[in-house]
């Protein structure tokens, strides 16, 4: 585990890509799948220019990759184990009460 300063930058930029609840729900929504744009403006509730730009947010921090396929591109999650640590902090706030 990288303890050094630009270790730490690096991790803190993935926690504030994780800081919008809208990117939040995009990351649970690709635990089940790949998603295209639309699919994903429909389970967020933002508008498409928004949605892309959560998703870009998203994919620069290695997070998400997309897939083109044919006139659509799909994202998916690039990193899984991101669920494991929602997981963890749904633990945190449950203990919270």
């Amino acid at each position: 585990m990288t303890t050094d300063t630009q270790g730490m930058k690096s991790r803190a930029k993935i926690f504030k890509a994780l800081g919008h609840p809208s990117r939040l729900a995009m990351i649970v929504a690709l635990g089940n799948g790949s998603l295209c744009v639309n699919e994903l403006q429909q389970r967020v509730g933002s508008d498409i220019s928004t949605v892309s730009k959560h998703l870009t947010v998203l994919r620069s921090v290695g997070l998400i990759e997309s897939d083109k396929r044919g006139k659509q591109v799909f994202y998916s999650l690039r990193l899984p184990c991101i669920l494991e640590f929602l997981e963890c902090a749904d633990k945190a706030l449950e203990e919270r009460g």
